[in-house]
């Protein structure tokens, strides 16, 4: 079994890190260079780093920011937020991230994932997915533009086809559980996980070691995002760690 990687995200809004609840009411959560910076010394497996207000203001991703963060960390580095074009990856990826995750522009234009896969390689596309469930339905809906904007797609619908279109993991964030603390969404990432053939990360509701075991086990996540539980101290990547290592389950230490 491969290691399960643990993944702090800084969301970005006015180049300050910022996190909310159910993606609203956000806070400050301080400087993103010396957040990343710790995260690095910590022992995360990855760093993911989101321009949360990109898209819904329809501006370009803080390359400047971005960049000085890849020159700061030695760990494999993920930007998303306001992508719009293969260019746009391009430039990202000579600045230093590893992984570009897209997002809105995804569901908009579907054929900058196939684009963007064939010319850089799957190995480096995430798809974000940010889904809420339809309490009619049962369905987990797909959102677009930081969450502000319901699509026609399900989750489930939704992650195979982006897997066919050649995105190399899914990074599927639960707008209900977000910044609640209160565990992931773990009968979604199950569903989606058990429908695709590549990695998901779970993402929304980390607030205790549990959590962090039962999304690799009842969720089936290959790796786990967390933010507020970081970035206020509540754990450390470190602690996270130890309790998945005796737990049996495999992570880098």
């Amino acid at each position: 079994m491969l290691a399960k990687r643990i993944i702090p995200c800084l969301d970005i809004k006015n180049g300050r890190v910022v996190k909310g609840i159910q993606f609203l009411d956000l806070q400050d959560a301080g400087d993103p260079v010396e957040n990343a910076i710790f995260y690095d010394k910590e022992g995360a497996d990855e760093l993911v780093f989101l321009d949360i207000t990109a898209s819904s203001d329809e501006r370009k991703i803080l390359i400047d920011l971005a960049s000085r963060i890849a020159q700061s960390i030695f760990i494999p580095f993920t930007v998303g937020g306001g992508i719009r074009t293969v260019e746009d990856i391009r430039e990202l990826l000579l600045n230093g991230a590893d992984k570009i995750s897209i997002n809105t522009q995804a569901v908009l234009n579907p054929d900058l994932i196939k684009q963007s896969s064939d010319m850089f390689g799957s190995q480096c596309i995430v798809v974000a997915i940010d889904v809420k469930k339809n309490t009619d339905t049962g369905k987990w809906i797909v959102y677009t533009h930081g969450g502000r904007n319901p699509t026609d797609w399900d989750a489930l619908t939704w992650a195979q086809f982006v897997e066919k279109q050649g995105a190399g993991e899914i990074l599927l964030t639960s707008m209900d559980a977000d910044g609640t603390q209160g565990g992931y969404d773990n009968e979604v990432l199950r569903l989606v996980s058990e429908k695709v053939n590549i990695p998901v990360i779970a993402s929304g509701g980390a607030g205790s070691l549990e959590d962090f075991y039962d999304t690799f086990t009842k969720g089936k996540a290959d790796a786990a995002l967390a933010a507020s539980l970081f970035h206020y101290k509540k754990l450390t990547i470190k602690q996270v760690k130890d309790f998945l290592k005796s737990k049996n389950l495999p992570v880098r230490l």
